[in-house]
């Protein structure tokens, strides 16, 4: 049986990968190469994809995703600091975008009013999923102007609904002012509503289930368990009225909450990507490429006028809004484009006749041509906001004009820089976060057992919950900027995996390893390890340091022995033995001799003397190491030192010396009763 839909998915697939091969030889942004396909295979170039309705859904999942993951990233706490930029940034940018496109279209195109402010509507929004996938990727969403885009964003996605309800109005449908105000009110309450669930959910519901989910170890249950929290509330909010990505995103707000946020992220990301090359493929899908060829002067007008329209008003909103012009430029260029809810709102238009015939096309070929033009403008802001700031403004102005006002510095975190990452948290792990935390060196810990993570979390470790084969779990970690990382789970497979893509995000930083047998040492240093630790062998060093101590072996000769057998891999014990001369010169010639620990007793003979006056090397052939009293050490005391009963002395000398030696040492009482 033929399947349409997946014939399809194979040439979208199939050409898209030559596209973005040939983008990337000319350094275009990948979303370039996106509409670039769609634009091929959609039914105004090549025709080549039939099913485009279900493209278009798949488009939508994209989305959903999208916006999920930028929920994870995010938590309600910030989302409620950000409530000025939501609501005064997010309402000034739509209504006042309106107001002037109303304006201009009624005065200079002479479009009758409800036209215009249609149009109006239809320009108010921008795009959340281009602008947030571009700033997902350059990681700059908590920065601040990250934060102005996503609030304004997040406000405008809430607003579409409210202008889907006022489109019927503007086109004088009877009695729609009384359905309007009791739609208004319906959507107010469910918003509430939904609102309150979202919280209740964050608090009590999602981190408990979650954590009897992750305690079970499961990858796939896990994964499931997180689609269908994003999926359900997706699901829930559209009942309500409001968009799929909207409840997405409060989805991801709720899963921030809880400590597995970080290992959701990992698992949503490669079905993102999936979806969302299905998003910009049918966008590039609308294009006519005909229309463009055929009028290029006057879309090329039409997109210069709606880039240059939004980016000024942005651009006065932020700097309304409190922000530095630096910060209100990038801005305003992140927000200069048309959103794909308009096209949404665009099928609201064409049923009430407010888009007909070429003015349909004009708007999908500027919308389409501007949300190309986003990866450019966004990529170039920063150079550009420093070419505006170098121009020469008054002086009662320039204090406002810094490339970084004091309100961003304040703002900016103070990110992770030289730490160590520690991956696993078992014994390994625990010692090696004591030795950091003694030494002051800044760690974070990657760990996958969801009741270590709350343990340790109450404590202020700095544990993170996630699977470190995923990327976004170590760049979580911070580990572009991390000077060493140390593996010690088990998993060799997992470890393999993990090298790798430590390696390929930072071949700068030192790797160590813990494995388990001695043939995974090449494997590991061929995938990048610096250095690779084998249970199999160290534990065979250790217990041969210790045998060497027992004999009372030079500890030049054992440091010697430890650098040699550790050294090029453990070759030295990989390889034929050596002699060390050393070593085998002391093997006998101390059996006879031994140490003892032995406290001084009220009345014993030896209480209140001094060593010199014992004699205790001349009488008894026995030598005292260390003193203990108390709580301080004494190596290798004085002759004139004073012994005291309560002493703990650490002897040394031949069996049968020590033991004459020892009955010294206690009291006459003792003795007797012995």
């Amino acid at each position: 049986m033929e399947i349409k839909l997946l014939q399809d998915i194979a040439i979208i697939f199939g050409l898209a990968i030559i596209v973005l091969q040939v983008c990337h030889k000319i350094k275009l942004p990948a979303i370039i190469g996106f509409l670039v396909t769609g634009a091929l295979v959609g039914p105004h170039g090549l025709h080549l994809v039939r099913s485009v309705h279900e493209v278009e859904l798949l488009a939508e999942m994209g989305v959903v995703l999208l916006l999920f993951t930028i929920g994870l990233e995010f938590s309600l706490k910030e989302l409620f600091r950000l409530k000025r930029q939501v609501l005064i940034g997010g309402s000034l940018q739509v209504f006042l975008t309106i107001i002037v496109t109303t304006l201009i279209f009624i005065f200079a195109f002479k479009l009758p009013g409800n036209r215009s402010i249609f149009i109006g509507f239809l320009m108010a929004l921008s795009s959340t999923a281009i602008v947030l996938r571009l700033y997902q990727e350059r990681a700059e969403l908590d920065s601040l102007h990250g934060e102005n885009i996503l609030a304004i964003l997040i406000f405008q996605d809430v607003i579409v609904v409210l202008l889907m309800l006022l489109t019927p109005f503007l086109a004088g449908a009877g009695g729609v002012g009384f359905a309007l105000a009791k739609s208004l009110l319906i959507l107010l309450v469910k918003a509430v509503v939904i609102l309150g669930l979202v919280l209740l959910a964050a608090r009590y519901l999602v981190p408990h289930a979650l954590f009897l989910v992750a305690r079970t170890r499961s990858r796939e249950m896990f994964l499931l368990s997180t689609v269908a929290i994003c999926l359900l509330t997706a699901w829930l909010t559209s009942l309500a009225g409001l968009s799929l990505g909207l409840g997405a995103f409060l989805a991801g707000l709720v899963i921030s909450e809880s400590e597995y946020g970080t290992a959701a992220l990992g698992n949503m990301t490669p079905f993102r990507d999936i979806f969302m090359s299905f998003f910009f493929v049918s966008i590039g899908m609308l294009l006519d490429v005909r229309v463009v060829m055929a009028h290029p002067g006057v879309l090329g007008l039409l997109t210069f006028g709606i880039v240059f329209l939004k980016f000024g008003l942005v651009l006065l909103i932020a700097i309304l809004l409190g922000v530095s012009l630096r910060s209100a430029l990038l801005t305003a260029f992140a927000l200069a484009q048309v959103g794909e809810f308009s096209f949404v709102l665009s099928k609201f238009g064409l049923e009430h006749d407010f888009l007909v015939g070429q003015r349909y096309q004009y708007f999908l070929a500027v919308s389409v041509i501007t949300m190309a033009l986003t990866p450019f403008l966004i990529s170039f802001s920063p150079r550009l906001a420093e070419i505006i700031l170098r121009l020469p403004f008054p002086d009662k102005v320039k204090r406002g004009l810094a490339p970084m006002a004091d309100n961003e510095k304040k703002h900016a975190a103070e990110p992770l820089n030289n730490h160590i990452i520690i991956i696993g948290y078992g014994l390994n792990g625990r010692n090696l976060t004591k030795a950091a935390i003694s030494a002051n060196i800044p760690y974070v810990i990657i760990e996958t057992n969801p009741e270590t993570v709350r343990k340790e979390k109450k404590e202020d470790k700095n544990i993170v919950y996630g699977d470190a084969t995923h990327v976004p779990v170590l760049e979580h970690a911070g580990i572009k900027d991390a000077r060493v990382a140390v593996i010690a789970i088990s998993d060799y497979v997992a470890s393999r995996q993990i090298t790798r893509q430590i390696k390929e995000l930072n071949p700068s930083l030192h790797l160590i390893v813990r494995t388990r047998f001695v043939s995974e040492i090449d494997p590991l240093r061929q995938l990048g390890a610096d250095e690779v630790i084998p249970e199999e062998f160290e534990t065979a060093v250790e217990i041969f340091i210790r045998v060497l101590h027992h004999y009372l072996v030079p500890q030049q000769d054992i440091d010697r022995f430890m650098t040699e057998a550790r050294a090029d891999g453990y070759q030295m014990l990989r390889s034929q033995p050596r002699s060390l001369v050393s070593i085998c010169d002391m093997s006998g010639c101390l059996s006879d001799s031994e140490m003892k620990v032995i406290q001084l007793e009220d009345g014993s003979p030896f209480a209140g003397r001094n060593i010199a006056e014992i004699g205790m090397r001349k009488n008894y052939g026995v030598t005292i190491l260390t003193i203990r009293r108390q709580d301080t050490m004494e190596p290798n005391p004085a002759a004139e030192t004073k012994l005291q009963a309560g002493d703990v002395l650490i002897l040394f000398g031949t069996s049968e010396n020590m033991n004459k030696c020892m009955e010294m040492c206690r009291s006459a009482t003792s003795s007797a009763a012995k």
